[in-house]
């Protein structure tokens, strides 16, 4: 398995996490070790989904106000849920995961939009994200502040 494959791979499992956490009351580590458990998930695939998914969910009111900025128009609770996931793993690593550049961030977002949201999905993602990277430049710096409380 190649870095992107299981990149993207974590991506996905993160995704799906993230979505479950938001749909049920099922505990984080419960979804992680149902979503992890398999043979099948090599450990560098482990690590990368539970660091987005424990990132997305340390930073996600900062993420929500983020994505509140660049899609005023979709009140937060308005943006289905996995296009809401999509854009906080982007947004989430935009600001922290240093090695990934803003044009691959943006595109494996738009591939998951393309796998798992709806037709109109992809467009929404690539021009929030695409909106959000032109404009912040201190996205980084966003992410270095204590975490905002939900």
């Amino acid at each position: 398995m190649t870095t992107t494959d299981y990149r993207r791979q974590a991506r996905i499992l993160a995704l799906q996490a993230l979505y479950e956490i938001d749909c049920t009351d099922h505990r984080v580590g419960e979804v992680l070790t149902q979503r992890l458990e398999s043979d099948s998930v090599r450990e560098d695939t482990r690590i990368l989904t539970m660091r987005l998914v424990q990132g997305v969910l340390k930073y996600r009111a900062r993420l929500d106000v983020l994505i509140h900025r660049y899609a005023p128009e979709w009140p937060l609770d308005q943006i289905a849920i996995v296009d809401r996931n999509i854009l906080r793993i982007a947004i989430y690593e935009l600001g922290r995961e240093e090695a990934i550049p803003v044009k691959v961030a943006i595109n494996e977002a738009i591939e998951l939009a393309k796998t798992f949201g709806t037709e109109s999905t992809p467009r929404f993602v690539n021009g929030v994200l695409g909106t959000l990277s032109s404009r912040e430049t201190t996205l980084r710096d966003t992410f270095d502040a204590p975490p905002i409380q939900s």
